[in-house]
Formats: structure tokens, C-alpha cells, sequence
């Protein structure tokens, strides 16, 4: 009887152990044959003009805000500081997904276009943009444009290329709301 026994058990453990691979390969057949998405959420577009009214009144400079880019342009992220040497910030996603964000400060220009460009480094061209004249910046992580202006520095940086950032510089208008004192 010991026998049978132990013949019997033998054959439930292979039994077991044939159904659990014959279960893991059609998971495996599932997960890999049916479609599914394993990117992260898609990121929201932000609206931005509240900010930019807070900033273009509160900014001692011009602050910088596109205008007439296509739709396929998505802003992604927005702050004004103005305890923070009155930095703007305003981030885009261009139309293949790639990051392009403009930033503005009153801060001392070395510094500031260190941090706003990822520590991307000056090259010898620059281009006349609108009317402007912005240096070439070129990093392992962004590339950029930087219009130093009187008052305030400007940086178009991203992931996108000089292409894309050109585009952004050329869309940019300029400009401050002066608070009105009605008396």
C-alpha cells in the first residue's frame, strides 16, 4: 500500500507542478499578445494666464509668455517667485513631447543661467531672434537660449532641439501690466 501511496503523491506534486507552468505560460501569452500601456499617465495641460497676469504686474521686467503657437504645444507647469530673485517659469511640451520651458530672473546672470540651463555651456553663436540677439547654450541634458536684457535674463531650455527653442524664443512677447491706482 506504502507504495501507491508514495506513487500517487509523486504523480500530485508533477501534476501540480505541469499545471502551474501550463497557467504561466498563458499568462506570459496574455501579458505579452494583448495590448496594454505602460507609460505613465499623460501629463495635463496647465492653464497659465492667471500667472502670467500676477507676473507681468508684479515683475520688475518685461515678463516673457508665447503667443500664437499652435495647440499642439502643451503647457505643462507655471510659477512666479518674487521673493526668489522674481523668477518666472513656464514649461511646455513641444509637439513630438519633447521639454521646453522658459524661465526669467533678477538674479545675478552667471548663476542663474547655470541653474536654468542644467549647466549647459556658452558657445561661440548666437542668433538674432525677433529682434534679439540670444546666445547659444549646449548641455548633456539641455540645450538653450539666453537674452541678457537689462533688468532681467531670459533662458528658452529644454530637451527639444535648437529648432523648437527658436520657435518658443520667436513666439515670446514681452511685455509688464503696470498696476492701475484709480483715484
Amino acid at each position: 500500500m506504502e507504495g501507491v501511496a508514495g506513487r500517487n503523491g509523486k504523480q500530485t506534486v508533477r501534476n501540480m507542478l505541469l499545471s502551474m507552468a501550463v497557467i504561466g505560460i498563458v499568462v506570459a501569452g496574455i501579458y505579452v499578445f494583448i495590448p496594454h500601456d505602460d507609460s505613465k499617465k499623460p501629463v495635463k495641460r496647465v492653464p497659465y494666464d492667471v500667472e502670467l497676469l500676477t507676473a507681468r504686474r508684479a515683475a520688475p521686467y518685461p515678463v516673457a509668455a508665447p503667443q500664437g503657437l499652435p495647440k499642439s504645444w502643451k503647457p505643462t507647469s507655471v510659477r512666479y517667485n518674487g521673493e526668489n530673485h522674481d523668477s518666472w517659469h513656464l514649461g511646455f511640451l513641444d509637439p513630438a513631447g519633447e521639454y521646453v520651458v522658459i524661465k526669467q530672473s533678477t538674479a545675478k546672470p552667471a548663476e542663474f543661467i547655470e541653474s536654468a540651463t542644467q549647466e549647459a555651456r556658452k558657445t561661440d553663436r548666437a542668433e538674432k531672434i525677433a529682434g534679439r540677439t540670444w546666445q547659444r547654450y549646449e548641455g548633456t541634458r539641455y540645450d538653450a537660449l539666453v537674452l541678457r536684457e537689462k533688468g532681467a535674463t531670459t533662458v528658452v531650455a529644454g530637451t527639444a532641439g535648437f529648432g523648437q527653442l527658436t520657435a518658443m524664443a520667436e513666439s515670446l512677447e514681452m511685455k509688464r501690466t503696470p498696476i492701475r491706482a484709480d483715484t
